[in-house]
């Protein structure tokens, strides 16, 4: 008699081996997209492209680029404002990218 929740002899039914090679395949292939996704750059830019920000897929700042007619020094917030906009929008421009890559990987499943 097979232990409590095991199978008789140690063995998994050939389905259940299957199972496992495939969700290791796809261990594989999530970490070989993460490394891919961390060698590529993000850009982003707001306020007809006053500033300019790039990312990295590791979701690390690279650059800032500011055109000298958006630093106003008195209008600080608007600055800051378009910083962050155009942060927010490169740093969704990786999860897109991660997103679209886990999308084909699953073939479209959502869990």
């Amino acid at each position: 008699m097979s232990k409590r929740g095991g199978f008789p002899g140690g063995a998994m039914p050939g389905n259940m081996s299957n199972l496992m090679k495939q969700a290791q395949r796809m261990q594989r292939q999530m970490e070989e997209n993460q490394k891919e996704l961390e060698t590529k750059e993000f850009t982003a830019d707001a306020g007809g492209k006053a500033v300019s920000v790039t990312v990295t897929g590791k979701r690390e700042v690279k650059s800032v680029i500011l055109s000298p007619e958006v630093v106003d020094p008195d209008d600080i917030e608007m600055l800051q404002d378009l910083i962050v906009a155009a942060m927010n929008e490169a740093l969704k421009k990786v999860d897109d990218a991660n997103n679209e890559a886990m999308s084909r990987m699953t073939g479209g499943l959502s869990f």
